[in-house]
């Protein structure tokens, strides 16, 4: 019980490592990309598989590692993910061809994806009230720089010693990770979040039928799946911007050295945002959070748009108002990755592999979208940010205004 009341810093930075290496694993390698072409005598397009292999996988997998560490306990299914990492991350460095290297990385997304469903479960299972949207905050914080930080160190170690030894880093920070689990994380989970009708340490005899009941369960929780459109937009709209920003800003002159610098625009204030969200969650409250979060996204939006349609179009014009954003989407993810995991305890896992699934899929969509439209300048690309981000409003106000109210009638 102590637990919930002062969580042990220690629990606090493991969280965040296990949520934050998938998305360190996904993009440190990017620099690289270009030169695999050539010396793996391949296309570009087939270079990118390495990429998708990864994503697909990453996705993919969550939805089945959620109820598994919902079923067999957190511990055992994070150290099994872990293991895939460590080994897929050490056959992509000792890859002799490309077939080699688009399977390990397809091995190293599988393995990573555990833990981003169980790190957020853990915040469900270990932490109570206000701290759980304050540490998926501070997990917030760190999964907003891994990006572009993780991009900017992959292109210094491909420079200066190779790509091979990124994938012997990402080997001994998943062998890092892997340690700090078995050391820290506790066997079994809280008493209050077993599920009922057996312990949480029973393996499933028909494990088919154990994941179609509990996506089924979530179905009918309808608060949770506007919790995880919520998610899914701010997602959508942030790839948006990942993949259209480079094309917007090349046509601006912006040499592509300079590029990250001016993405950074997003990642930095939705840094701050968490950070704001750890201060004001318990005096605001999740709801009030939300809200202030998605009216400063749609001001940005506005800004951005008003300003291209009024004939100011620069890179400063381009990424001022997308400071707005990176505030909004940090005040707004936070308490809605808390949600999504809150409504059914006993399905922590399997809501948070959901979640987090969606928003893969549905950021791959948008970015595929980027690519449909012509970039003459930020409106398009802004155009299609709003598109998400009002799919967001729409979710939010069903979501406050209808649905959590009539569930917490029924439960007076």
């Amino acid at each position: 019980m102590s637990v919930l009341v002062s969580p042990r810093r220690g629990m606090t930075v493991n969280l965040v490592l296990q949520v934050a290496f998938g998305l360190v694993a996904m993009t440190l390698c990017l620099p690289a990309l270009p030169d695999w072409a050539h010396e793996f005598g391949a296309s570009q397009a087939t270079v990118q598989l390495s990429f998708s292999a990864y994503v697909a996988a990453y996705g993919s997998l969550q939805l089945v590692y959620g109820p598994w560490s919902d079923r067999l306990g957190r511990k055992p299914v994070l150290l099994f993910g872990l293991a895939l990492a460590v080994l897929g991350s050490v056959l992509a460095a000792l890859a002799p061809n490309l077939s080699t290297l688009i399977a390990a990385r397809a091995l190293q997304g599988a393995g990573t994806a555990a833990g981003m469903v169980v790190g957020r479960a853990l915040v469900q299972d270990w932490f109570a009230g206000h701290e759980r949207p304050r540490i998926m905050a501070y997990i917030g914080m760190v999964m907003g720089l891994c990006p572009p930080l993780a991009t900017l160190l992959g292109g210094y170690i491909h420079v200066q010693a190779g790509w091979r030894w990124g994938f012997v880093l990402l080997a001994a920070l998943a062998l890092l990770a892997w340690v700090m689990a078995w050391r820290d994380i506790p066997p079994g989970r809280p008493a209050r979040a077993m599920p009922a009708g057996g312990s949480a340490q029973e393996p499933p005899r028909h494990w088919l039928r154990t994941l179609a009941s509990a996506y089924a369960r979530l179905a009918r929780e309808p608060a949770f799946l506007l919790y995880v459109v919520v998610l899914a937009s701010t997602t959508a709209a942030f790839y948006c911007f990942l993949s259209g920003a480079p094309i917007v800003l090349a046509g601006y002159g912006v040499a592509p050295q300079q590029v990250g610098w001016y993405i950074m625009a997003v990642p930095f204030p939705y840094v701050l945002g968490n950070l704001l969200t750890t201060r004001l969650v318990e005096g605001w409250g999740e709801r009030r959070l939300m809200a202030v979060g998605q009216c400063a996204v749609l001001l940005g939006l506005s800004l951005l748009l008003g300003l291209a349609w009024a004939g100011w179009r620069s890179p400063l014009a381009f990424a001022l108002p997308l400071v707005f954003i990176g505030v909004g989407h940090g005040l707004l993810t936070p308490p809605a990755l808390a949600g999504t995991v809150s409504l059914v305890p006993a399905l922590a896992g399997s809501a948070a592999a959901v979640a987090g699934m969606t928003q893969q899929l549905l950021g791959a969509l948008a970015a595929y979208g980027v690519g449909l439209v012509s970039h003459d300048g930020p409106v398009n690309l802004g155009l299609l940010m709003l598109g998400a981000s009002l799919a967001g409003l729409l979710a939010q106000i069903l979501l406050f205004g209808v649905v959590l109210r009539r569930r917490a009638a029924r439960n007076v």
